[in-house]
């Protein structure tokens, strides 16, 4: 889906016009109506101001074009899964297991991997495969890079 669909299908389903929308991110109704014609698209600022509005993130405005992971676990991210800062806005980079509150949950790689083991082996995926899945990948993600492992 492109921004603009996105864009109109937000504005309907809060049952706003054109201009009751443009009011509460302080744009002009013109402006609204040329993102949803596809002419134009919300700069950065006005990105970050709708996704705080509407509770929708900036990724899924621009029609989810990064396939998000946590940076942390691993974790496919989408709204739902994503964690918030303490002003309420998205953190596009951890979820909410992960980050929370403005606090890192895990700060030791044996600890998570240790929940990760227990809460998703089973009988096709063993405990063990599980470890050293998480041992690979782990490592690589943001937040652990530049931790000592």
């Amino acid at each position: 889906m492109e921004t603009k669909d996105i864009l109109l299908e937000l504005r309907r389903k809060k049952n706003m016009t054109q201009e009751e929308f443009a009011e509460k991110i302080f744009v002009t109704r013109q402006a609204v109506s040329r993102w949803e014609n596809g002419e134009t698209i919300p700069n950065v600022e006005t990105l970050k101001l709708i996704s705080k509005s509407f509770d929708i993130s900036i990724n899924t405005l621009l029609g989810s074009p990064r396939e998000l992971i946590c940076q942390c676990c691993g974790m496919p991210l989408d709204d739902n899964l994503m964690s918030r800062e303490n002003d309420g806005t998205f953190n596009e980079e951890y979820c909410k297991w992960c980050y929370s509150n403005g606090k890192f949950i895990y700060n030791d790689i044996d600890v998570l991997i240790e929940y990760l083991e227990k809460h998703m082996s089973n009988d096709s995926w063993p405990a063990e495969q599980v470890r050293d899945y998480f041992k690979c990948l782990l490592p690589k993600l943001k937040y652990w890079d530049n931790k000592t492992l």
